[in-house]
C-alpha cells in the first residue's frame, strides 16, 4: 500500500491514512437491514454480530424465505406441527384403522363361544310320496307341504381351544393399539426433526445473507481503494472471489430452506406447498438428564413398540395352545323346532316337530396335521420371544447413544458460542488492521471465513442439541 502512494508527501500520506481509518470505522457502523425482513430496523455491524451469536430461539421469529411478507404466513409452533401431523399424516390414520379392524377380529373369534341360530321356511309342490332319485332335498320322499322352523347350536366345550383363540385375538388387539401409538410417536419425532431442520436452515440462511452483505461491503471498499490506487488489483480479486463464494453459500442456504420446508409439509400430511412462519419455544436450553440408567429403565417400561412386541409374543403363545387343543374333543349341543301347517294328513301325524341333542367330536387321525400346526405355533412363539429380547437390547443401546449424543451436543453449544465470540473479535481486529495497512487481504479473508464458519457451527450446535433432546425423549418413550 505504501509503495503505491510513494509519490505523496509523508504528511499527506499520514493524513490520508487517518481519514481512511475514520471512514472505515464509520462505514463499519453503517446500518445494515436484517435479511428478508420488510421494513426491518437498521442495525450496526456489532449488533449484527450479536444477532448471529444469539440463540436460535431469539431469531426464529423472522421469516427468511422469499415471497409474501411474514404477516401473510401462517405461524406454526412445534406443538402445532406435532398436532397437525397426528391429525393429517396418513400413517397415523392407517395404524388407528388397523387397531379398529383388530377389535373386530376379537369379536369374530369370540363368536364361536356364542349360540348359533337360524330359521327356515319351506314350501314344496310335489307328487305325494314320490321318490327322490337325485338332488339336494333331504327327504327320500316328497310331499306337498309348507312349514317353518328353526335350529340352534351351542359349543359346550372344546377344552380350551376357543378360549385360547379369543385370548390370542385380544392380545393382538392390544399389540395393534400399541403399534398405533408407536406409529404416532414415529410421526412426532419425524415432525420434530423436520421442524428443527427447517428452523436450522432458516438460521443458516440468515448467516449466509449477513456474510454476503459483509463481503459486499468489503468488496465495495476495496474497489474504491483500488480505483484510487490505494490497494492492488490482487486485493480486489480476493474480495471478488470471497463475494462470489458468499453468494454461492447464500444460494445453497436458500435451496436448503425450500427443501426443508417441503419435507415439513410432507410430514404434516399436506399435498401442496405451504410456507409457514416457524415460531420456536423461547425457553432456555435445559441440560440433559444426568442418569442414563434411569432413562433406560423408563424406556423398557414405556416404549410402545416393545409393548406391542410383548403382546404379540403372548398372543403367539395363546395361539400355540389353541393349536395344541385341536387334538382334544369338542362337545356341542344342537336343537330344532318347527311347524307344518300345510301338510298331507295321512303322512304327517302332528303339525310340529322338535328335538335336542348333544354331539361329541373326537379327532382320531388326520395325517399329523394338528400336531404339526401345534409345533409350528410353538416355534413361532419362541421366535417372537427372541425378537422381543433383541428389541430390548437395541432400546438399551439406542437410549444410551441418544443420551451421550445429547450431552455432547450440549457441550458443543457452549464451545461454539465461545468460538463465535472469538471469531467476531478476530474479524473486527482483522478489519481494523487491514484498513490501517498492517495486514494483507489474505488475513482479512481468513478472518471472515472463520467468523462465518463459527456462526454456522453455533447455529448447527443449538438446533442439533434441541433435536438430540427430542430424540432422547423419543427413545425413552416419553414423547407426548
Amino acid at each position: 500500500m505504501m509503495s503505491q502512494i510513494a509519490g505523496v508527501s509523508p504528511i499527506s500520506r499520514i493524513a490520508f491514512l487517518i481519514a481512511v481509518a475514520i471512514a472505515g470505522s464509520l462505514n463499519a457502523q453503517t446500518a445494515i437491514p436484517a435479511p428478508d425482513l420488510p421494513n426491518a430496523p437498521k442495525m450496526s455491524l456489532p449488533a449484527l454480530a450479536q444477532e448471529i451469536s444469539t440463540p436460535p430461539s431469539s431469531i426464529a421469529q423472522s421469516p427468511v424465505s422469499e415471497g409474501p411478507s411474514s404477516s401473510e404466513h401462517l405461524r406454526l409452533t412445534r406443538a402445532d406441527a406435532e398436532r397437525m401431523a397426528i391429525e393429517h399424516n396418513p400413517r397415523v390414520s392407517v395404524a388407528r384403522l388397523l387397531a379398529v379392524a383388530q377389535h373386530q377380529v376379537v369379536r369374530e373369534t369370540r363368536s364361536a363361544q356364542l349360540p348359533t341360530a337360524n330359521a327356515s321356511i319351506t314350501a314344496v309342490q310335489a307328487e305325494d310320496a314320490s321318490r327322490i332319485s337325485a338332488g339336494a332335498l333331504t327327504s327320500s320322499r316328497l310331499f306337498e307341504h309348507a312349514g317353518a322352523g328353526g335350529g340352534f347350536t351351542q359349543l359346550l366345550t372344546d377344552f380350551g381351544k376357543t378360549s385360547n383363540l379369543v385370548a390370542s385375538s385380544k392380545l393382538q388387539e392390544k399389540a395393534q393399539s400399541a403399534n398405533a401409538l408407536a406409529t404416532t410417536e414415529d410421526i412426532i419425532i419425524a415432525t420434530d426433526q423436520a421442524f428443527f431442520d427447517a428452523l436450522q436452515a432458516q438460521s443458516l440462511l440468515r448467516v449466509a445473507t449477513q456474510n454476503t452483505e459483509t463481503r459486499q461491503t468489503t468488496q465495495t471498499q476495496i474497489a474504491s481503494y483500488t480505483k484510487n490506487n490505494l490497494k492492488s488489483t490482487l486485493d480486489l480479486s480476493f474480495a471478488d472471489v470471497n463475494l462470489s463464494q458468499a453468494k454461492l453459500l447464500q444460494l445453497n442456504a436458500q435451496s436448503n430452506v425450500d427443501s426443508t420446508m417441503a419435507s415439513l409439509d410432507a410430514v404434516l400430511g399436506l399435498d401442496h406447498n405451504v410456507t409457514y412462519e416457524l415460531v420456536e419455544d423461547s425457553s432456555p436450553l435445559a441440560s440433559p438428564p444426568p442418569d442414563a440408567d434411569r432413562l433406560i429403565q423408563l424406556a423398557l417400561e414405556q416404549r410402545p413398540d416393545l409393548k406391542a412386541l410383548n403382546y404379540s409374543q403372548q398372543a403367539a403363545v395363546k395361539f400355540s395352545h389353541a393349536e395344541r387343543d385341536q387334538m382334544l374333543p369338542s362337545i356341542t349341543a344342537a336343537g330344532t323346532v318347527g311347524s307344518v301347517p300345510i301338510r298331507p294328513a295321512q303322512y304327517y301325524v302332528q303339525n310340529w316337530w322338535g328335538g335336542i341333542g348333544v354331539n361329541m367330536n373326537i379327532p382320531i387321525f388326520n395325517g399329523f396335521l394338528f400336531s404339526a400346526q401345534a409345533k409350528e405355533a410353538a416355534v413361532r412363539a419362541q421366535a417372537d420371544s427372541e425378537q422381543a429380547r433383541d428389541l430390548r437390547d437395541r432400546i438399551v443401546r439406542d437410549v444410551r447413544t441418544a443420551w451421550l449424543a445429547a450431552n455432547t451436543a450440549y457441550q458443543s453449544v457452549a464451545v461454539t458460542d465461545e468460538l463465535l465470540k472469538e471469531a467476531n473479535l478476530s474479524l473486527s481486529m482483522a478489519q481494523t488492521r487491514y484498513k490501517l495497512g498492517l495486514s494483507s487481504i489474505v488475513e482479512l479473508s481468513q478472518a471472515q471465513y472463520q467468523q462465518t464458519d463459527a456462526a454456522i457451527g453455533n447455529t448447527n450446535a443449538q438446533y442439533q442439541y434441541r433435536l438430540a433432546l427430542a430424540t432422547l425423549s423419543y427413545q425413552t418413550g416419553a414423547t407426548p
